[in-house]
């Protein structure tokens, strides 16, 4: 297996790792280096035909990459339910660049009726963290599931693993996985070296036995599909080569994009705060934000009306085009943006009216969420079979 750390951070090219995506990426080549393979024209009929419709995540590309996902839509076709599985690593509080995989989740379950296991790996965040104390993990842990129970997911069919705290859960299949690794595959899988802590070369175990908690739980085969980011493959390729060796299915992904910042190039980042709109902020903080965003526009009015501006560089185009844009209305965006007759302001402008009360939204959402905590918990109410 070819490491994600051998992706050269030259000019004009990218990096994306578990735990570090810079650069303009080429989603085309990161599928070829991966492995992965596109979405299809046949796997987006086959979504319509089991759901009615083509998410607008599906549709306009955000999820642009799978392992096995038509073999769990085929599955669900023939009356086999599957599991989601996704996760968070609390090493900040959460943007809207985080949100946008959840929300898709989110619409999984809602669309095929499936449980959820959403692991929290506050362990690999301590670990990887040089500064980050204990405290300040338990802090974002706590913060981390305020957003994701603000999300909506059904408290009867979701659970949520936090690794510390219920490694017991978890340990039994670690091991399991672990005792069929070797370092050099984990070497080659992660980029590991001689100062990687050996608390990081032991993590991916453990986060990879998720995959397998749901057969164990329901005591019988089950898929599992994982929605996430891309930058989390490398775990799932792991995975997958020792799945049939213990007995289980092959863990299925579908991959998203990353958001980008609202900086000049990169994804959303919580170490770039100014880059990124948290679910937590204030109106006037969102609209502050909004207004010093990077776009992809000319330097000046006069030029913008006659070359037209660039919006497939531009993250505010992107927030638009994700987030409150119909389809219609982004397309349309794209041309009159291209053409001129659309100044930056205006998108920056429309920007703020959606994500202003967006957020407002959610953080109302998030209070309610402090006081059914428990009910999601794994241990407090085992998610039932």
């Amino acid at each position: 297996m070819s490491s994600p750390a051998e992706e050269p951070a030259e000019k004009g090219d990218f990096t994306v790792t578990p735990w570090e995506v810079e650069g303009e990426i080429d989603y085309n080549r990161l599928v070829e280096k991966f492995g992965t393979q596109p979405i299809t024209p046949a796997i987006l009929s086959k979504m319509k035909k089991l759901t009615g419709e083509v998410h607008p995540m599906l549709k306009l590309g955000y999820f642009f990459s799978h392992r096995d996902f038509d073999w769990v839509l085929d599955k669900k076709e023939k009356g086999e339910d599957f599991y989601l599985y996704t996760g968070r690593g609390p090493s900040g509080m959460v943007h809207m660049g985080h949100v946008m995989p959840w929300i898709f989740t989110k619409y999984l379950q809602d669309r095929f009726g499936s449980k959820l296991l959403f692991q929290i790996t506050d362990d690999e965040k301590f670990l990887y963290g040089q500064d980050r104390t204990r405290e300040e993990t338990r802090r974002y842990t706590y913060e981390n599931i305020l957003d994701i129970i603000a999300i909506g997911f059904d408290p009867k069919k979701t659970r949520i693993i936090v690794d510390t705290k219920h490694i017991q859960h978890l340990y039994p299949l670690a091991t399991e996985i672990a005792k069929r690794i070797t370092f050099s595959t984990a070497k080659a899988v992660f980029g590991f070296t001689n100062s990687t802590n050996i608390g990081m070369i032991g993590f991916p175990p453990v986060q990879a036995a998720p995959c397998f908690l749901p057969s164990v739980i329901e005591g019988r085969n089950v898929p599992v599909l994982i929605p996430a980011a891309i930058d989390q493959d490398p775990y799932w390729r792991m995975t997958r080569d020792v799945a049939d060796r213990m007995g289980y299915y092959k863990p299925a992904q579908i991959h998203s994009k990353f958001l980008p910042g609202l900086g000049m190039m990169g994804k959303m980042s919580s170490s770039k705060p100014e880059t990124a709109i948290f679910t937590t902020d204030e109106p006037e903080v969102v609209e502050k934000k909004t207004s010093s965003s990077f776009t992809g526009g000319q330097p000046t009015v006069a030029l913008q009306r006659q070359l037209g501006g660039n919006p497939t560089g531009c993250p505010v185009f992107w927030y638009l085009r994700y987030f409150f844009d119909t389809e219609k209305q982004s397309d349309e965006r794209l041309l009159k943006c291209r053409s001129g007759n659309l100044l930056c302001g205006e998108c920056k402008g429309d920007l703020a009216k959606g994500a202003v009360p967006f957020v407002t939204q959610f953080k109302k959402r998030r209070e309610k969420a402090r006081d059914v905590v428990a009910k999601f918990m794994y241990d407090e109410q085992p998610i039932e079979p």
